[in-house]
């Protein structure tokens, strides 16, 4: 805007740029539409973001007059090139979005429908919350549930990432939702079906709505109830475990990763996760993987599973198991490291064949160890590192690494 001076009470709070679409919330300061949206909704602050009073009720009401201030200054200063900020659309109301709904219900009208749906939502924050709370939420389970029972593998365009068949478009929108811990509990309150419904997306649906689906489970589960995560049932960890190996995109595998971790302490669970291939799977995304984040979720999933005999079983089974987890070590983060020590300590503990103890010296695992307690690796993974090196130090007394 060149050396035009802004008027203050033009600026969002938030962003601190010209308000496009000032709102005003109920302790009376105005906002920038999409700044305090995000803030309220996706962010889920429940204060105002001046008076830090909590908001019960985040109703949003347009300032038209400053909108129309704001738009007659810019019409004033055109000379300048400053540009007139366009007259936002209204939000939709609850009204619009039953009848959107009712219209869908026609075979004929429904992806029409839909795609208009997936239109509304993505305009604002509002509009989701709008169709959150007119049963457009229930409207679109229920399709996914209903459409699910047959093979969806022709249903996207891959290109396009176009939608054709109901159920399809219905979760894509069901994931733009955001939705809130309510509506996400309610979704798995019915014996568990929509959770059901998302694991033969999983086994048979294209790529974006298995994408979609493990996005959406991942956001269920986090919301459960422990109770509610000890039953999952084997092909819960089978479909995980192929996101995983198909590598569908960076999100959906992060959200599989994170299922895992988060499933992993209850029941059976982390044995279920080893029979479905859990730990190969796992490995041979470590050895392609440089990202500290996937590394330090892979390493943790990896921890969680060696605490059973199977798991360890199984990382010493793959023949760059116990070499890739002591490679990460001082090459991720100190999250990184703690997390594949504690594997080897998993390992030298409970799974330490004079074999197994023979292949850590071959491998370089006992220098690594000794590299740990020398530099910056964090006190846990030091403490840890020792254990390793003080249980075998019989073994390894010949390691030009270990003192006398």
């Amino acid at each position: 805007m060149g050396e035009i001076e802004v008027p203050p009470f033009f600026l969002c709070p938030i962003s601190l740029e010209m308000m496009k679409d000032p709102v005003t919330i109920p302790t009376g300061i105005t906002y920038d539409r999409e700044s305090i949206e995000k803030w309220l909704f996706s962010d889920k602050n429940k204060n105002c973001p001046v008076t830090k009073q909590v908001l019960s009720n985040p109703d949003l009401t347009p300032n038209h007059t400053l909108r129309r201030v704001i738009q007659s200054w810019c019409t004033l200063n055109a000379s300048n090139g400053i540009e007139r900020i366009p007259t936002p659309k209204p939000p939709v109301n609850k009204s619009q979005i039953i009848k959107l709904l009712k219209d869908a219900k026609s075979p004929q009208m429904q992806i029409k429908c839909l795609k208009r749906l997936r239109s509304i939502a993505s305009a604002s924050e509002t509009n989701k919350r709008c169709i959150e709370s007119s049963g457009g939420v229930e409207f679109l389970a229920s399709l996914v549930k209903n459409n699910t029972t047959s093979t969806s593998l022709e249903a996207c365009d891959h290109d396009g990432f176009e939608f054709t068949k109901p159920s399809d478009e219905a979760l894509s929108i069901l994931f733009s939702l955001q939705l809130s811990e309510s509506t996400l509990k309610s979704l798995n309150a019915k014996n568990g079906e929509f959770v059901e419904s998302l694991l033969n997306i999983l086994q048979v649906g294209c790529y974006e709505s298995r994408a979609y689906a493990v996005l959406l489970l991942n956001s269920i589960l986090e919301v459960e109830e422990p109770t509610q995560l000890v039953a999952l049932k084997p092909k819960f960890f089978v479909e995980l475990v192929q996101i995983l190996h198909d590598q569908i995109s960076p999100k959906a595998s992060k959200a599989a990763l994170q299922l895992l971790i988060n499933v992993g302490p209850w029941g059976r669970n982390k044995l279920k996760a080893v029979e479905a291939g859990a730990v190969s799977v796992l490995v041979d995304l470590l050895l392609d993987s440089s990202e500290k984040r996937a590394c330090e979720m892979i390493l943790t999933a990896l921890d969680q599973l060696c605490q059973c005999a199977d798991g360890r079983a199984e990382l010493l089974k793959h023949g760059a198991g116990l070499a890739i987890v002591s490679k990460k070590i001082l090459r991720v983060s100190k999250v990184g490291s703690e997390r594949a020590v504690r594997i080897l300590l998993s390992i030298a503990k409970y799974s330490a064949s004079p074999s197994v103890v023979q292949e850590m010296l071959q491998l370089g695992v006992v220098t690594k160890l000794c590299l740990v307690l020398q530099v910056d690796s964090g006190s846990k993974a030091k403490e840890k590192a020792r254990e390793i090196l003080k249980l075998h130090a019989r073994d390894w007394r010949n390691c030009s690494c270990i003192p006398s």
